[in-house]
């Protein structure tokens, strides 16, 4: 009989320690898998909504085939799965600081790990996703490389960052040297867990031509009610 929780993984990082756990969910009847980074809870893979919605959202304003997407955050992966299953997607790189996180999808601890650590157009790239940013890029092999879409989800808001050196990234000078890595028409989404701020859209309008900030609601079987987050996207020039 399998064990009703378990803690699969852990690993002290600079910002804290990381853990994977896996528990069973009377309420929702089946394993529930769980990040945390020391008491905050990063991810679960009961909800899972929003992370979807950021793919889709972000990709549906961006034109054009053959598209290369970068995805800030791996976490449960459900953000970058969601971008292959788009036919127009050519690559999918994903950046994430914390190489436990990596191995978690390459040891297969995850539900569909290996349709991320196996598919061919997919890197999983160790790097601080903020540093590529305020440096070269996301290549190391071509600086300065456009994408078509950028996909973030590392910090609960930006409001709400998980380590001080974040917070430049969400200021208008951080988002225009984003904004330098993007193709004329590219894509910018941002997973937000709080309501849509004003101030960062105001920010986001100073830097994209066109800015949505769209409120996602789901289902939440605890409370019998229902949650939301928040998806920012911010487009280039006159994409769709």
């Amino acid at each position: 009989m399998a064990r009703r929780f378990e803690e699969l993984a852990f690993q002290p990082t600079r910002m804290g320690d990381i853990s994977l756990r896996r528990r069973f969910d009377p309420v929702l009847g089946g394993d529930v898998f769980e990040a945390k980074l020391d008491d905050e809870f990063l991810m679960s893979s009961a909800f899972t909504v929003a992370e979807i919605a950021l793919a889709r959202l972000g990709l549906a304003r961006t034109q054009g085939d053959d598209l290369d997407v970068v995805v800030g955050g791996l976490g449960l992966g459900y953000t970058a799965l969601t971008a292959l299953e788009e036919p127009r997607v050519r690559s999918v790189t994903v950046i994430e600081a914390i190489e436990e996180v990596i191995s978690w999808h390459r040891r297969g601890l995850l539900p569909d790990a290996t349709a991320l650590a196996t598919d061919p157009r997919v890197e999983l790239r160790c790097a601080d996703f903020f540093a590529c940013v305020q440096g070269s890029g996301f290549d190391p092999q071509a600086p300065g490389r456009h994408y078509d879409v950028v996909l973030l989800d590392i910090d609960h808001s930006p409001e709400h960052v998980l380590h001080p050196s974040h917070q430049a990234f969400y200021a208008t000078a951080g988002l225009r040297r984003l904004r330098d890595l993007l193709q004329p028409r590219g894509v910018f989404g941002l997973w937000s867990d709080d309501p849509p701020e004003p101030a960062f859209t105001a920010r986001l309008r100073e830097v994209f031509t066109d800015v949505d900030a769209a409120v996602v609601d789901f289902p939440n079987p605890y409370t019998g009610g229902t949650s939301s987050n928040t998806v920012y996207v911010g487009a280039n020039g006159d994409a769709a």
